[in-house]
């Protein structure tokens, strides 16, 4: 007979073999704070314009050399429970804003490391986050990214319109004043819905049965030439009998294989994507000043301009000397349309280089004082967090933080409130964040410090970590949600 090994009394014996379980201020709470200081000191060296890169090789072999919070967290795949939701504060804060991500990890990381001061000093968890509160038209798609490899930064442009990196498919690179028709179907002979055999005797069959083929494609070209369409893009295939008469009727040919792509470009042109090969009505089509093919560096680019420069869609062609310089170069240009999509919203600046977290910590700090009892404590520190983002901006500049944190707060005290970091200069200076034209979106910092918050509540608020046993076999594979999403790959 198997020997029976009783489990230990309490809340394990009632968990499957295999399970794990931790409680207390030992076990769980200070636990997760450790986890979520060390994601917050990870991307804290990233902080500012003199943040440092962090290289980052994800589970595809892909590497990533940046210093955006978003991409490095999302590459990184955390698994703590607990510094997830750090991480997850973060993305609520990429979609909310676009920028700032890494401002909710530091700043979360502080609070956190401040509330186990309190607590290690003999607070409860909820006198220590009881100071904590529990509670414009623009689309950032309409501004499209083209990379392309070669030259330098400065040599990237913007350009009204879209840029497609493909080459044209017939004789026909360059037309004035488009008329655009767009195919979502294969420009090629229309296939029967039902499948058929042709009995052919005769080679002069067979010659009829080929030049009736021939003239049902010529019709149907001519009949899109005779609309006045003289741009057609596709979004299948392009046979080489249709690209035939596409040439003897002077129609440029461009062929896009992404569907969103073909959305984009009716939008920019004001077409509409017709699933079979009709002449299209002049409501249907689109129309652009001019669409040509160029060559940028040495590659062949598809360009559809527009002369104003009112037009729904404009495109960003970067340039650069590495594929990851070209990355990063990306994402700081996702995060300036992004912030100009939060300036639509609400128009208010704040004043950056740390000046508004100094003049939030000394406020904070003058009201903690007012207050009775232990609430003070979680006030003075909720205060003392805010300090960690103008020292890890001094810390990243390689300037000493106390003597910056001290000067602002000298300065604040006189009542210049606009007063920041000076990370130019040589030694521990500060000046005047207005006057410098460095400032922050009102709706970017709201938006920051309320995720961290939450964040850094929800961590402490847990006192048990339960985590049952991971199911065995393998594991299922991951659908990728965006495998149709538009790469420039």
């Amino acid at each position: 007979m198997a020997l029976h090994v009783p489990k230990a009394p309490g809340f394990a014996q009632m968990l499957k073999e295999g399970a794990k379980h931790f409680s207390g201020l030992e076990e769980a709470v200070y636990r997760n704070i450790q986890a979520c200081k060390e994601l917050a000191q990870t991307t804290r060296t990233a902080y500012g314009p003199n943040g440092m890169n962090k290289m980052v090789i994800n589970h595809l072999e892909k590497l990533f050399v940046t210093n955006d919070a978003a991409t490095i967290l999302r590459e990184l795949e955390v698994q703590h429970p607990a510094a997830k939701m750090i991480v997850m504060a973060s993305h609520m804060q990429e979609q909310e804003v676009g920028d700032g991500t890494n401002f909710v990890l530091v700043f979360a990381g502080a609070l956190l490391e401040l509330a186990e001061e309190l607590l290690r000093i003999g607070l409860s968890v909820s006198e220590a986050i009881s100071i904590f509160p529990d509670s414009g038209h623009f689309n950032v798609d309409n501004i499209r990214v083209c990379k392309i490899l070669g030259s330098g930064i400065f040599s990237s442009s913007v350009l009204h319109g879209m840029v497609f990196k493909k080459e044209t498919e017939g004789d026909v690179t360059s037309v004035k004043d488009a008329k655009i028709a767009v195919y979502s179907c294969p420009f090629d002979g229309m296939i029967t819905e039902t499948k058929g055999t042709v009995l052919i005797k005769t080679a002069e069959e067979l010659m009829n049965f080929s030049k009736g083929e021939e003239n049902l494609m010529d019709a149907q070209v001519k009949a899109i030439a005779d609309t006045g369409a003289n741009v057609v893009v596709t979004g299948g295939k392009v046979a080489d009998m249709a690209l035939h008469y596409a040439n003897k009727y002077n129609i440029m040919l461009v062929r896009l294989n992404s569907k969103w792509d073909l959305r984009r470009l009716c939008k920019t042109v004001g077409a509409t994507a017709l699933p079979r090969l009709t002449p299209p009505v002049l409501e249907e089509m689109g129309h652009c000043d001019s669409v040509y093919l160029s060559e940028v560096g040495d590659t062949q680019v598809v360009v559809f301009k527009h002369e104003k420069e009112d037009g729904a869609i404009s495109t960003i062609v970067l340039r650069g000397s590495t594929d990851n310089l070209m990355d990063d170069i990306e994402r700081a240009v996702d995060d300036g349309v992004n912030t100009f999509k939060v300036l639509t919203r609400d128009k208010r600046l704040v004043p950056g280089g740390g000046a508004t977290e100094i003049e939030l910590a000394k406020q904070i700090t003058s009201y903690g004082e007012t207050c009775p009892g232990l609430e003070q404590y979680a006030i003075k520190k909720f205060a003392e967090a805010f300090e960690a983002i103008p020292r890890a901006l001094a810390e990243n500049s390689g300037v000493k933080a106390n003597e910056i944190i001290s000067k602002l707060y000298a300065v604040h005290q006189e009542g210049n409130k606009n007063v920041g970091l000076d990370i130019e200069a040589e030694v521990p200076a500060v000046k005047d964040m207005l006057e410098a034209g460095v400032l922050d979106t009102y709706l970017g910092k709201y938006w920051a410090i309320k995720l961290a918050t939450n964040a850094a509540v929800t961590v402490l608020r847990v006192d048990q970590i339960i985590m049952a046993k991971p199911a065995g076999g393998p594991k299922p594979p991951s659908g990728k949600k965006d495998w149709d999403d538009d790469q420039n790959d």
